[in-house]
């Protein structure tokens, strides 16, 4: 009854332009028609350009930087809301800010909860995101939180590796708990990266915990920002006699030297989602869409069916992964 009375229009913001449509075209409906008109000064101003009185909203927006992201989501929601929407959504594919989740130094914000208190405040009912660089944000929100992993785009895909002597390994002993769930599901062992900052994307030291002579390893992480991690760690794990190492990371931040760094690392290959838009395609960086799976997520979501339930499909419906998302 709720699905009649209550239709669902799906709308794409600046960022994710290009997966909104994908959503859109996997869920059988059309992109809404939303536009953000933009002052000389550098203001703007989102405008739906059809009703959304009594729909159920679903606003898709990564709020990567710059911040203007975060702020054109926020005003959407909030005009969503004095249109009369009934329901509103914020699908946030990569949640921007999340790695400042805790003070870890004195007098610095907290602004993954910040986040949480602004789309709260603008107006969302529920927000939607995927793998959050520390789960626990979701505690962060007043309303609902429905935070699918990576682990459902990524499991499926290792399998068509088809290789005997792999491994998963964690870049740093914090994604211990990410790989731990795939390398479950999967029956593969798992080793650990151990490292020491000197500050924020610059590594000090690092070593390995566990054994990967002979192996064909796997890192995975949740984002990768300027690479240089993921690129120390591969060297690493080659030195330590790992035969090939690729890495898995769902959020292709790929910040400053990114590029650079991956081209000229001993990585075999960087597999990420389209839950931010590439600057540009490399040769060694393969995306998978998440296209799929976010509508269905949208569909339980709005006939109130089970979002856990997708995990249940990892092996079984998504094995085939839409293999021809891969770009």
């Amino acid at each position: 009854m709720t699905s009649l009375i209550h239709p669902v229009k799906i709308f794409g913001g600046s960022a994710s332009q290009e997966l909104t449509k994908a959503i859109c075209e996997f869920y059988g409906a059309l992109p809404g028609q939303l536009s953000v008109s933009r002052f000389s000064d550098g203001e703007f101003q989102p405008n739906f350009h059809e009703s959304v009185r009594g729909c159920d909203v679903f606003i898709v927006q990564s709020t990567y930087p710059n911040s203007d992201n975060l702020m054109e989501l926020l005003m959407a929601i909030d005009a969503a809301k004095r249109a009369s929407a009934n329901y509103i959504t914020a699908v946030v594919p990569y949640y921007g800010f999340a790695r400042q989740d805790r003070k870890d130094k004195p007098r610095v914000s907290i602004a993954s909860k910040l986040v949480a208190d602004l789309l709260g405040t603008a107006g969302a009912n529920r927000v939607m995101t995927m793998e959050l660089h520390a789960p626990q944000i979701q505690g962060f929100f007043n309303v609902p939180v429905d935070h699918l992993e990576s682990s459902i785009i990524f499991a499926p895909y290792i399998k068509t590796l088809k290789q005997d002597n792999l491994v998963i390994a964690a870049p740093d002993v914090g994604a211990s708990n990410r790989i731990r769930e795939v390398a479950k599901m999967l029956n593969l062992p798992m080793v650990i990266c151990d490292k020491e900052r000197k500050k924020a994307n610059e590594i000090a030291n690092m070593t390995v915990i566990g054994d990967v002579d002979g192996k064909d390893v796997v890192l995975i992480d949740d984002i990768i920002d300027t690479g240089g991690t993921l690129c120390k760690a591969a060297a690493m794990l080659t030195e330590k006699g790992a035969k090939t190492v690729r890495a898995l990371c769902c959020h292709p931040v790929l910040s400053g030297k990114a590029y650079e760094n991956i081209e000229g690392s001993v990585l075999t290959e960087l597999v990420v989602t389209d839950t931010i838009p590439l600057k540009k395609h490399i040769e060694k960086i393969k995306v998978l869409s998440v296209a799929p799976l976010w509508a269905r997520a949208i569909r339980n979501v709005h006939e109130n069916g089970s979002i856990s339930s997708l995990y249940k499909q990892v092996i079984i419906a998504q094995t085939s992964l839409d293999l021809q998302q891969i770009k």
